[in-house]
């Protein structure tokens, strides 16, 4: 039992009185004598003694139509339809009539009246006390002095369609009647002088429950909306009473004679007779006199305050339509109580400090979540000031999402409310909406508060509870020096780098980094290797030369095997071997061991592997004093040069830095580097050695023997067996002009005549042979030059005798007619249209013709390569043969001119004609 004593009192209402539209200044008149009002549908609807029914618009205009020939005893306005139903009487006596109204519908300019019918529970005449409607125009109930209902149930508006029939039966005269629609379930609430009940009408026996032995005057009843689950109200003198169907619900404790109860949009109307003994009718309404005031109370049931209270004179009924509130009085005036908005409201409440009142309002009037959250700052910034921390941060927690957290910090980042700004971050945290800096701060305050469970707890939460930058909360975890801590979030949410750099930086433990890096995915594990690699080489050598090995053949994270994905292991993850070599630079040991693991392994590794690896093998020969041990590192070494697999240029210099000889001569030979490998025999001074490589790599490289000539001319030693193999070669092969061997040989003082008398000798005696083999040539090309001449002159100036007695095409014996040839072949005619390609040429002839032709087109298109001729004039051997060839190309012949006469342009024809004709005479011959 709520005592309203202790509720506070507002004005969330503001009265007027309602003023004549026509006579500005004067108060609005209601018709006199009247007997019941209701309101809906737009209109406010009054009932007379006169028996006439008034609507009366929102305008204030007021229309009315006479509805029984007596009175008006009770109206009910539908809120749904327009439909009125009302209880008057049209003869003296008791005759109650029911009308139905259908004010949408004209009847001779009033509304139609659907339906009459005698209001008589049995065949016993009784005042009508109540009546009740249905919205869904199927239930009418109506209650009676004599304590009957009678229950109309079907189309109410029709005869045909309903019936009706007594639902109560007692003595004591019935005071309310609501209908409650709850889904498909209908109730009807019956309220008597002394008991409540409730009928089910949903079942065909409509099951009656009594709900209590207190009961309440006419019009102290009514029913509640949905917001308080459509309860039955019950004033009664002492308290107003809450009914469900099946049983009572809340009591509230307001004293006073109760002379009407309504419920309207939220709020209950109480109209209480303040006189102090009323007097009390056989029906159970009060009456007072003129002078008595009558107090009408506002309550809001859901936040327990009065919304209004003010005294009128004698109160007619209290109605809602037009969204305000009507007070009709006796002496015919008309109030209006128009409810203050949800804002003036609040700041009323904020202005008295009234901040739970203000929120539970706000939540009422379903204000939005900003101005829900204004509210809770304003009530946090109230408790702030009055020294309430605690409370205070309870009301700003409310307002996340919608209030700068900035704001909130601000206030406590006093050292002395520290606790106050963990439990706000914490919150903030919970909502997802916690930024970098708040993740900051609130593991902060953790550190200072050394509250290492809450700690722990927060880090630990799952992220659907908490939300926050995780690589935020490892930094300051790490910076606070709670490497536990941060270890355990780096690896809970997958951040390797950070847990790696806090192991093996911070806590220095190097074997837990490692046994890490190998669980980690390919790309992972490579990378952070690359990123450690050293520290981890220099600490735990051999576990980290064993994680390189499987890295760069196939790699496999460690672990449960069962967790692995079957496609994620047939496929080959390696890792380039050459990118960690710099990794092993203080450990040659280890990168050895990795080195020869990876080209066994992988014979196609990179080549700077294989470089690295001679370089290692290089240096283990270069220091070994073992000649066993020794000579088996040199062949380890050239092996691997044997692989093919080294740089060249790399391994060279390697060999040569080591003085790896062997290894230079092999890689020399190989980059056919024979000047240098003869060279390196003469720095050697190794005599044999040069004359060896001359032999063998002088078909290469003619210049060998030059080289080497002059080097054992330059010795003063006595190499004289040497300058005569190398004379003999060079004698052989022709290498040198004889001349520039005495010029080289000129320059040794041991080498005497007799090392080169023998070459010399050979050498003029070849010279002379050559000059007479090149006279004879000589004479017979001239001697065959001149009897082609006369050949042709001859051809020129005589006649030709054609004495052929067989065709040359057929080799028959020839017959007219025939054709001949200068070159004296004859052919028959059909035999030479047969075969002739042109009627100009010998078919026999021409084949050969055609190469001359062919050759000289050649050489004439080459006269002027003059580029070509010169290159091939350097590179050859014997200079004169080249020359000699472009004479035969006309290269060096005389160029004709357009200024030139042209008497010498035919001389010049004529000599490249006979030039023609003695090369296609020569090519016949043979």
């Amino acid at each position: 039992m709520a005592a309203f004593l202790q509720w506070r009192k507002f004005v969330f209402f503001d009265k007027d009185t309602v003023k004549d539209p026509v006579d500005n200044g004067k108060n609005f008149a209601l018709p006199s004598g009247i007997s019941a009002c209701d309101s809906g549908r737009g209109h406010i609807v009054l009932g007379d003694m006169d028996g006439k029914i008034w609507l009366l618009t929102r305008s204030l205009q007021l229309t009315s139509f006479q509805a029984y020939k007596l009175r008006v005893t009770h109206l009910y306005q539908l809120k749904q339809h327009s439909i009125l139903v009302s209880v008057g009487q049209d003869e003296h006596g008791i005759n109650p009539l029911v009308k139905v109204w259908n004010l949408d519908k004209r009847d001779s300019g009033n509304p139609l009246c659907t339906r009459i019918f005698p209001a008589i529970p049995g065949n016993k005449p009784t005042e009508v006390s109540c009546l009740s409607v249905h919205e869904n125009l199927n239930f009418m109930a109506i209650g009676f002095t004599d304590g009957s209902v009678v229950l109309t149930k079907g189309d109410i508006t029709r005869d045909r369609h309903s019936k009706t029939l007594t639902l109560h039966e007692g003595t004591i005269p019935v005071t309310g009647l609501a209908f409650r629609q709850v889904a498909k379930v209908t109730h009807l609430f019956v309220a008597t002088l002394e008991k409540v009940h409730c009928y089910t009408l949903s079942i065909k026996e409509y099951p009656k429950v009594e709900l209590d032995t207190h009961g309440c005057a006419l019009r102290c009843s009514s029913l509640a909306d949905p917001s308080q689950d459509s309860q039955f109200i019950v004033a009664g003198d002492e308290c107003v009473y809450l009914y469900q169907p099946d049983e009572r619900g809340p009591c509230f404790a307001f004293d006073g004679t109760k002379l009407l109860a309504h419920w309207h949009r939220g709020y209950l109307f109480l109209l209480i007779n303040d006189a102090k003994s009323p007097n009390k009718t056989a029906f159970g309404s009060r009456e007072s006199s003129p002078s008595d005031k009558q107090l009408l109370t506002i309550y809001d049931l859901d936040n327990k305050f009065i919304a209004y209270s003010a005294s009128f004179d004698d109160v007619i009924d209290v109605v809602a339509e037009w969204g305000s509130f009507y007070i009709l009085t006796r002496d015919g005036k008309m109030f209006v109580l128009q409810e203050k908005d949800t804002q003036t409201k609040l700041e009323m409440l904020f202005k008295k400090n009234l901040f739970v009142m203000a929120i539970n309002l706000a939540k009422s009037q379903h204000l939005d979540s900003d101005g829900l959250s204004e509210i809770f700052r304003q009530y946090g910034d109230h408790l702030y000031l009055k020294g309430d921390h605690d409370g205070a941060i309870q009301q700003y927690i409310r307002t996340i999402g919608k209030l700068e957290p900035s704001y909130v910090i601000r206030k406590f980042l006093d050292a002395q409310r520290i606790h106050n700004l963990t439990a706000y971050l914490q919150a903030l945290h919970r909502q997802s909406l916690a930024n970098a800096d708040h993740t900051t701060l609130l593991l902060n305050c953790y550190t200072k508060l050394k509250d290492s469970s809450k700690l722990e707890e927060f880090i630990k939460s799952s992220e659907s509870e908490v939300h926050f930058d995780v690589e935020i909360a490892i930094k300051v975890l790490r910076q606070a020096s709670y490497h536990s801590h941060a270890v355990f979030l780096a690896e809970k949410h997958m951040h390797h780098e950070w847990y790696l750099k806090i192991q093996l930086e911070d806590l220095k433990n190097y074997h837990e980094g490692l046994r890490y890096i190998g669980r980690l995915p390919f790309e992972q594990a490579e990378s952070n290797m690359k990123r450690y690699g050293k520290t981890l080489m220099h600490h735990v050598p051999e576990g980290t030369t064993l994680l390189l090995k499987g890295l760069c053949t196939n790699y496999q994270p460690s672990g449960d095997a069962a967790e692995k994905d079957s496609q994620e292991r047939s496929r080959v993850n390696k890792a380039n071997s050459e990118e960690f070599i710099p990794i092993f630079a203080n450990n040659p040991r280890e990168l050895k061991a990795f080195l020869e693991h990876m080209i066994e392994v992988d014979p196609r590794s990179p080549q700077g592997v294989y470089d690295t690896l001679l370089e290692l093998r290089l240096q283990d020969w270069a220091h070994e004093q073992d000649p066993e041990r020794k000579k088996i590192l040199q062949g380890e070494a050239v092996s691997l040069l044997r692989s093919d697999n080294t740089v060249f240029d790399k391994a060279l210099v390697l060999c040569q830095m080591h003085n790896f000889k062997e290894g230079v001569l092999y890689l020399y030979e190989k980059g056919k580097l024979y000047q240098q490998i003869m060279h390196y025999h003469m720095q050697n001074e190794e005599y044999g050695k040069v004359v060896e490589a001359c032999k063998r790599y002088g078909d290469q490289e003619g210049c060998l023997w030059e080289q080497a000539l002059g080097y054992f001319a330059r010795k003063e030693e006595d190499c004289k067996a040497y300058i005569s193999e190398v004379l003999h070669h060079i004698d052989q092969n022709n290498l040198m002009p004889p001349l520039l061997v005495v010029q080289t040989l000129a320059h040794n003082s041991t080498a005497t005549l007799s090392v080169i008398k023998d070459y010399l000798i050979n050498k003029l005696q070849r010279e002379s042979q050559q000059i007479e083999d090149d006279e004879r040539k000589i004479r017979q090309y001239r001697e065959e030059t001149a009897h082609l001449r006369s050949e042709i002159q001859e051809l020129k100036t005589s006649a030709k005798i054609f004495q052929k007695t067989k065709c040359n095409m057929c080799n028959s014996p020839l017959e007219l007619p025939s054709v001949h040839f200068l070159c004296s072949h004859s052919f028959h005619q059909h035999c030479f249209e047969s075969y002739a390609e042109s009627e100009a040429e010998c078919p026999t002839c021409t084949p050969e013709n055609r190469k001359v032709m062919d050759m000289l087109r050649a050489q004439d298109q080459k006269r002027d390569l003059h580029d070509h001729f010169n290159r091939q004039l350097r590179s050859s051997n014997d200079g004169f043969s080249v020359v000699a060839d472009y004479f035969g190309r006309g290269v060096f012949n005389k160029l004709t001119l357009v200024t030139d006469p042209p008497g010498s342009k035919t001389v010049g024809s004529l000599e490249v004609n006979l030039q023609r004709d003695l090369l296609i005479h020569t090519k016949r011959n043979c």
